[in-house]
């Protein structure tokens, strides 16, 4: 009889305190996370602050809070696989009446990239663990990782335009329209600079000597072709990353030498901004500046870039010609050039602008060369 009533009371209690769990667990549960930056470089750690308060008498034995965080951000210890992609990330917490906890979790930008981090999921159990209730809080944030910035000696610019005491200002403000004389030809100089009546005068080539001017832009391009269909998947992908982070640390030592910089690229942005379901896609241009937020500005749009193209390139090029692009010095970085991007790039340089190449493809054959040596 002693056990029976034992068994007896004990279910009332069950039920009674699930009842009470299923009635009451999440009233009064407050909830706030929050981010101590919002955007790190790459590379660099950041801590998320949860803060979740119980603000009843009724204690809550347990409480889960899941959420979803991106693996780019977790350390690669507490990552089990190797797709890149969103994971579960699980908190477990027990409430007094009225006590606050605070928890930390560090997070590391380990690649560029925009990161939602979504509301979040709460479920509430009973002190037999079985019961649970479940609700979600709006605690949506989202944190920027900026490219990676490389050495500036790492980026294989042009030998010609950047080697010895010349400065990068002076490189980027030469005019094609303010001729300085003339010069012997030298290996690399191109054949549209050749004054050829001086050449007929003194029997070997000249190329005319350009000034220089205050008046000058610098837009640093990436073009993300291999191939110009842009229906085909994107490929090699860890080159063109490589290729925005050359993109950004250019942008950001010719900005604090003064010079009016601009960044694009014919990919486009992530979600939310831009339409995903928009059959075109604006694609991603930063007009030149100098001004003391142009830097971030530019590492801001380049860590919102989604690998994949809104346009090919020769039509990404199209778009400054319409505008009637002058006066601006023009790095690319590319894979390779093919004939319709030397046709494009003939016509800004028609139109008074200078453009110069980095092919990629050159980079990834000097360092197959190397690791087989």
């Amino acid at each position: 009889m002693n056990i029976a009533w034992f068994i007896v009371v004990f279910l009332f209690i069950f039920l009674i305190q699930g009842f009470i769990n299923r009635k009451w667990g999440l009233k009064g549960i407050s909830y706030q996370r929050y981010l101590k930056q919002t955007s790190v470089s790459e590379g660099e750690k950041v801590v998320m602050v949860y803060e979740i308060m119980n603000r009843k008498l009724l204690p809550v034995p347990w409480l889960r809070l899941e959420t979803m965080i991106h693996s780019n951000l977790l350390s690669e210890e507490s990552v089990k696989f190797e797709e890149e992609g969103p994971v579960y990330h699980s908190t477990l917490f027990s409430l007094w009446p009225y006590q606050k906890i605070t928890r930390k979790i560090l997070l590391i930008g380990r690649k560029r990239g925009y990161y939602l981090l979504p509301s979040v999921s709460v479920t509430a159990g009973d002190a037999m663990g079985f019961g649970g209730v479940f609700d979600s809080f709006a605690s949506q944030t989202a944190l920027t990782v900026y490219p990676k910035l490389v050495p500036m000696e790492e980026i294989p610019l042009p030998s010609h335009s950047w080697l010895g005491e010349m400065t990068v200002k002076r490189w980027i403000i030469e005019d094609p329209f303010l001729h300085a004389g003339v010069r012997e030809y030298q290996q690399g100089d191109s054949f549209n600079s050749i004054n050829w009546k001086a050449t007929a005068r003194t029997h070997s080539f000249q190329i005319n000597k350009k000034d220089y001017t205050a008046d000058h832009h610098l837009l640093i391009y990436v073009s993300f072709d291999i191939n110009e269909d842009v229906r085909l998947p994107m490929e090699k992908l860890d080159l063109f990353e490589k290729a925005l982070s050359y993109a950004a640390t250019l942008a950001s030592y010719t900005i604090n030498q003064g010079v009016a910089t601009g960044f694009g690229c014919n990919g486009y942005y992530v979600e939310p901004f831009v339409n995903s379901i928009s059959l075109v896609k604006p694609s991603v241009r930063i007009e030149p500046s100098s001004d003391g937020q142009q830097v971030e500005f530019i590492l801001d749009a380049i860590a919102k870039v989604k690998m994949d193209r809104s346009r090919n390139f020769p039509a990404f090029l199209q778009e400054d010609i319409n505008g009637e692009l002058t006066n601006t010095d023009i790095i690319i970085f590319a894979y390779k050039i093919t004939e319709k991007v030397e046709l494009q790039i003939d016509k800004l340089e028609q139109l008074g602008n200078a453009v110069k190449v980095v092919i990629l493809a050159d980079e990834v054959k000097k360092a197959e060369v190397e690791n087989a040596g």
